[in-house]
């Protein structure tokens, strides 16, 4: 356990606890707003990171690769369950897959070369654009009254795709929104988006693994740029706590609540970039 001997127990302890409260959160968040919980592991995780004292060059990159991890299994189970409720269509998902696999191959190449500022720039403007959606999107709103044809599919799927693998979240956040502003009815954009996530997340959770291999002060117990603490950690606490927050969200206002979270994601944004320019 050499590993883990330039951390104190109670450093290590420290980081546990913050892990595991981690999965907590975003189980509540993903059963509550119905949202992907890397939307909210990778900033909560960036912000543990920070007051633990991880490196700068590898806290968001860790952050990411963790998330992506972690959406593997809620993915799978997400997904299946909206399959055998019929709100997950197989033709739309065929139309989507190929350009999200080009789109998950660009993101997880380029993040070996990108910076954690970079990284972190992505997901804050990405964030605050998800805030400002959730938060002042009319009713009825819509771009088009379907899909475009193959050539733009493509490209929406490549961008839901790359962009989603630069955050670490799963597909559920960018292509929920998208797909409902080309008349795609919600249950059916939900159901799609949870599948997309398995597509996104397995394969990034291999490419930050990999580009991660060999770099210097990562925390301890990573493999690559994904930590093992967390993933052992986070998964559990995610699965327990996504039911209990689907019960509370029957109980309270759901616009007061999305709009709770969109402010959290704004300040989340605006901290990031306040931290990438100070």
């Amino acid at each position: 356990m050499d590993i883990l001997s330039d951390y104190s127990l109670t450093w290590l302890l420290g980081l546990a606890l913050a892990l595991m409260l981690t999965g907590v959160v975003a189980g509540l968040m993903a059963g509550l707003l119905g949202v992907g919980g890397g939307i909210v592991i990778v900033p909560v995780l960036y912000h543990l990171f920070t007051l633990l004292g991880i490196d700068e060059a590898v806290r968001m990159h860790v952050a990411v690769g963790t998330s992506l991890a972690t959406i593997i299994p809620t993915s799978i189970m997400s997904s299946r369950a909206h399959y055998r409720k019929g709100s997950l269509n197989p033709e739309l998902l065929r139309q989507l897959v190929p350009g999200v696999i080009v789109g998950v191959v660009i993101g997880a190449v380029a993040s070996g070369y990108l910076s954690g500022e970079v990284l972190t720039g992505v997901f804050a403007t990405i964030a605050m654009l998800v805030a400002l959606n959730m938060a002042f999107k009319k009713e009825g709103f819509c771009l088009a009254e379907r899909l475009p044809g193959a050539a733009g599919t493509g490209l929406i799927g490549t961008f839901i795709g790359a962009v989603s693998t630069l955050m670490g979240i799963g597909g559920g956040t960018l292509s929920v929104p998208i797909l409902s502003a080309f008349r795609t009815p919600m249950h059916t954009a939900v159901g799609t988006g949870a599948a997309l996530g398995l597509v996104i997340s397995l394969p990034g959770t291999i490419g930050f693994l990999i580009n991660g291999i060999g770099v210097e002060a990562r925390p301890p117990l990573s493999l690559g740029y994904v930590n093992l603490i967390g993933l052992c950690l986070i998964i559990p606490a995610t699965m327990k706590m996504a039911p209990v927050g689907a019960r509370i969200a029957h109980a309270i206002n759901a616009r007061l609540l999305r709009q709770l979270f969109a402010l959290f994601l704004a300040l989340t944004s605006a901290r990031m970039f306040y931290g990438l320019f100070s």
